[in-house]
Formats: C-alpha cells, structure tokens, sequence
C-alpha cells in the first residue's frame, strides 16, 4: 500500500525534499534522516545495480525487485522511476502495477522515446503528447490505491522548447497526473514561468552538473514547486569518497592513516544494517530455545 503522508504532504503544501537513493545502504542513511520522501534515481540504480548507463538497458524485471527491496527496507514513503513505463500501453498497465504492489508510493513515468536517455543528457527525443497523455490515463485506471501517486515528467524542454514542454506538462495533469515534471529547464526564469504555467504539484530535478541551476528550496517553493529532487548527490558522494579510499590504498598498500572523515566505521554499518537485532536473537536462542 502506499503511504498515505505523502499525498497528505502535498495537500497540505508542505514542501518535500527527496534525496535519491540507489542501492539499500543509501536507502537506509537516508531512511533514518527524517526525509518526507526518498527518490530512487534510474540513474544510480542502474550504474550500481548494472553498471551500465541509464540509457534504456534496464528492463522492467531489472527494476521492479530492486524498486521494492527498497520500498520494504524502508519507513519513509518512496518515488520509483520507471522510464517510460518499459514499453507501450499495456507495458504500463504492468509496471504500475507492479510497482504499487512493490510498495513504492509514487511512480514516475516520462514521454521520451525507446530507448529513453538519462535527463539532462543531449539526444532526448519524446514521442507525441497524446500518446503519453494515454500512457497517464491508463496509469491512473490501472492503480488501485489512490495514496499511490503518478509523476508524469516531459524531457520535450530540451528539444521542444519551454513552450511545447509546458504545453505538455497541462496536458498530462489534465490526463490524472499528480505532480508534473517538466525535465531540464535552463534558467530560473523558465522555472518561474513553469510555475505560472501548470496548476499542478510540480517537481524540480537537482542534479549537480546539469541544466537546471540549483535554487534554494525557499526559492522553489516561491516559485510553485511542490517537491525538489536530488538523484545524483549521493551516488556523486559515494563515488567521490570511494576514490579517495581506494587511492589512499593503493598509495599506501593499507588502509591505516585514512581520515576519519572517509570512514563511515565499522560499527556504524553494522548498526544500521541491523546486526544488533541479529545479535539480540542469537544471544535468545543461543542454546537451542528461547530463554
């Protein structure tokens, strides 16, 4: 089922700040943060769970199981991306499904062609609006709680221009979309004039190094965003961190003298993973029966 606070969050116009997640050590720091929501980003799931680029290679299958690994591994409720809905209509049908019975509480489908490329990459092309306007309308029908929320995100901004793109983000609310997505703008005045445009939730993809300048969330909010989200800050950090440990190994054949800094330490792992529940039980049953 999905989680009914995050529905309650938008209606009650309650700003929602997303981090992405990618693989369940990143779902469960962030689950523990307080976050209203957590992300997970097509992107990073792809590279860490494939290590291949997010460019239409992941399939349904790929996905759904790590989508929901997610979703049970985690308390606070969590958006999925899920391309373009992995195919046609009766494709979506499926994924939404599948998805909601994954136990995500919010799924993101978009209206680039197959294979789809990463937003904020060059070489997006989108298919017409009113096949995606269908693809929504047969996203809505196929749910079955209404808690279960769908973003409907356009990438035509970048090839269309603002104009066709905000045309499409009314279009795709008026089709049962709860929060619209308009990909890559490239200014804060294209921002502002999104958030004119489309009387609906809208989302703002963060994402360091893109096309989209990165705005406080105050400023968001002013502008008529309802949710700003950040795919690609942790996997950045992980990435980042990483290189320097292993540097640091390979320099010196050992991991002594490493910096606290770029260690997270071992206990703390092992706490959040959840090795004291697994220690309290074995301490129960530790000759056979309980007691």
């Amino acid at each position: 089922m999905a989680d009914p606070s995050l529905r309650r969050a938008l209606a009650e116009r309650r700003f929602i700040v997303a981090p992405g997640i990618f693989d369940m050590i990143s779902a469960k720091v962030a689950d523990g943060m307080g976050f209203t929501a957590l992300y997970v980003t097509g992107f990073g799931t792809v590279a860490s769970h494939l290590g291949v680029p997010d460019a239409g290679i992941a399939t349904y299958t790929d996905m759904v199981g790590r989508v929901g690994r997610f979703a049970r591994g985690c308390r606070t409720p969590v958006i999925a991306d899920a391309d373009t809905g992995y195919g046609g209509l009766l494709n979506v049908r499926h994924t939404v499904m599948g998805y909601e019975a994954a136990g995500v509480s919010g799924i993101q489908l978009e209206d680039q062609e197959m294979p789809k490329k990463c937003g904020h990459t060059p070489g997006r092309r989108v298919i017409p609006a009113e096949e995606m306007v269908l693809k929504i309308r047969v996203a809505a029908e196929a749910r079955r709680d209404p808690d279960f929320l769908i973003v409907a995100r356009t990438d035509a901004r970048t090839t269309l221009g603002l104009e066709e793109a905000i045309r499409r983000g009314r279009m795709y609310g008026e089709a049962g979309a709860d929060i619209v997505f308009i990909e890559s703008p490239e200014s804060e005045a294209e921002m502002a004039e999104i958030g004119r445009s489309i009387g609906k939730p809208l989302l703002a993809n963060n994402v360091e190094g893109g096309r989209t300048p990165i705005l406080p969330a105050k400023r968001l909010e002013e502008l008529g965003y309802a949710i700003a989200i950040y795919p690609a800050v942790g996997f950045l950090a992980a990435a980042a961190a990483l290189e320097r440990a292993f540097a640091h190994l390979k320099q010196h054949g050992d991991s002594n003298g490493l910096p606290a800094a770029e260690s997270y330490g071992f206990g703390r792992i092992c706490e959040l993973m959840g090795f004291p529940e697994v220690w309290e039980f074995e301490k129960q049953w530790a000759q056979g029966e309980k007691g």
